[in-house]
Parts: C-alpha cells; structure tokens; sequence
C-alpha cells in the first residue's frame, strides 16, 4: 500500500469513527425522516441511522425505514396503560441503540419530564409554527385565522414545555390571501425537508449543542427565534 493510500484509509476510518448515530421518531408519513435519509445517503450528513421508531403500525415512515435499509419498529401506545409507562418502554428501546441524537420527524406524543430529561440535549423536534407562536395543533389554521402575513417552521431542542425548547432555526413563508391550511402547510413542509437536516448536520457536526436551556451554534447563544435563514 502507497503512503497516500494508506493515509486516504487513515481520513476514511476516522470519518467512519466519528459518525453520529441517529434514532428517528414518526406517527405517520415520514416526508422529514427520508429528507435525512437522502441527505446521509447523499454525505450531506455525517451520520447514521440505527433505528426508526412508531407509535402508529400504520407510519409509512416505517415502509421508508425499511426501503432504506434501517431497523423499524413499532411499539403501540394503545398497549400501555399510561403516557408514564409506555415513555419508559420506548427509552428503554432508544436506549439499546445509545443513539447520539433521538430526531422527531412527527412523532405526534407528548412526552413525560421524565423521558425528557433522560435525553436531554440530545432530542430534536420541528414544529410547524415561528415558535413561540402557536405550540401544539392546527397552526397553519391558527396562522391564518389570526391573519398572519407570515407563517414557517422552528426546529428547536426539546424540553419538557410543550413546543417550548430552545429555538435552533426558523424558517418563514408568506400567507398568501384566500390560501387554505393545506395549501399553506405543503409550502411550509416544503422548508422543513430543507432545514432539518440542516441542523442535524450542525448537531453531528459538533457545532450545535444545548447548554443551560439555550441554544448554542459554534460557541454562539442563539436569540429567541434562533438562527434564522429567511
């Protein structure tokens, strides 16, 4: 083997070592979770997926886990007797992984404190609203009743405040007038399977992390609204 072969197999194995691991989170069709797997498959992203998780045997997110070639599985909430205990099986799954980051691409449950605080720094969510406008459900609806002349996304770590971590990124559209909440939510998904993995890229990346209830991206506390990019 020449001296810059073997220096190449060097760069190689420690690039190999120094990827993330990533366990991805879904209710349902998984638009988000294949713009990760793309952009990994795509080396965008110097990560790994070791597993998909469902709460909904139904999730397509687990067909696209599958064609991908990613471990999927289905733990049903219905099977659990409370919110407390189903949390701690689905920790106790993540965990058999020891995932660097857990990413929820959709993942429709409100989490205990408790499984929160087992992940904490390490969990990710992306919410369909310019945080902290409109936490929880029906946001595109809620963004035009309110007569928004914008509407967009926050990818932000995750606390146990519903929808109320750090901010990392927010991305923002235009309300159109006579544009109903479909319409308004493809364009805002549109920008979601843009900026997600750009932050997980960051996070893998070592550039991003959580410290004392705020974001950080390169040694920088990001503001409210995160680090904003249109």
């Amino acid at each position: 083997m020449t001296e810059q072969k073997a220096q190449e197999t060097q760069i190689s194995d420690k690039t190999q070592i120094s990827k993330k691991t990533i366990v991805v989170l879904v209710s349902g069709n998984g638009s988000n979770l294949q713009a990760i797997i793309d952009n990994i498959a795509q080396q965008r992203i110097n990560a790994k997926i070791t597993a998909v998780i469902a709460n909904q045997g139904s999730a397509y997110g687990l067909v696209r886990a599958e064609n991908a070639g990613i471990p999927a599985l289905f733990i049903d909430h219905k099977s659990f007797s409370s919110r407390e205990e189903y949390d701690t099986k689905l920790a106790l799954c993540i965990d058999e992984f020891n995932p660097d980051l857990i990413v929820l691409a959709g993942f429709m449950r409100i989490f205990t404190p408790t499984f929160v605080e087992h992940f904490q720094g390490r969990l990710l969510n992306i919410h369909p609203s310019l945080l902290p406008k409109y936490k929880g459900l029906h946001t595109h609806q809620r963004s035009i009743d309110a007569g928004d002349d914008e509407h967009g996304a926050s990818v932000h770590f995750v606390t146990p405040e519903l929808d109320g971590g750090p901010v990392v990124l927010q991305s923002k559209v235009p309300v159109f007038e006579q544009q109903d909440a479909q319409e308004l939510a493809e364009r805002v998904q549109q920008q979601e399977r843009q900026m997600y993995p750009l932050v997980i890229k960051w996070f893998c990346e070592d550039r991003l992390k959580m410290f004392e209830n705020k974001a950080v991206l390169d040694n920088q506390i990001l503001a409210e609204g995160g680090y904003a990019i249109g």
